[in-house]
């Protein structure tokens, strides 16, 4: 367990974000940790969806339960943090 710091590019905003999360995390923890400083404030809620992660550019979203530890990620990496409609 330890401190990691990402950079979060939220679907809707305007702002990058630095991320703290910790390396046990999973890519669900990390989505819901960027949105506390999006949805609300510059972006609105989307009840119903689920939020995701991919690289920055990449199309590929990473699985849900994937550990940031197991992620590979360097240091301030750019995270992508879309929105999922329910049952695609």
């Amino acid at each position: 367990m330890a401190l990691f710091p990402l950079t979060s590019n939220f679907e809707g905003d305007f702002v990058l974000q630095l991320l703290p999360v910790d390396t046990e995390n999973t890519m669900d923890e990390v989505a819901a940790a960027a949105a506390v400083h999006s949805v609300g404030r510059r972006v609105r809620d989307r009840p119903g969806h689920i939020l995701r992660v991919r690289l920055h550019g990449s199309t590929e979203l990473l699985p849900r339960n994937l550990k940031v530890a197991d992620a590979g990620f360097r240091p301030t990496e750019t995270l992508d943090i879309v929105w999922q409609a329910p049952g695609a």
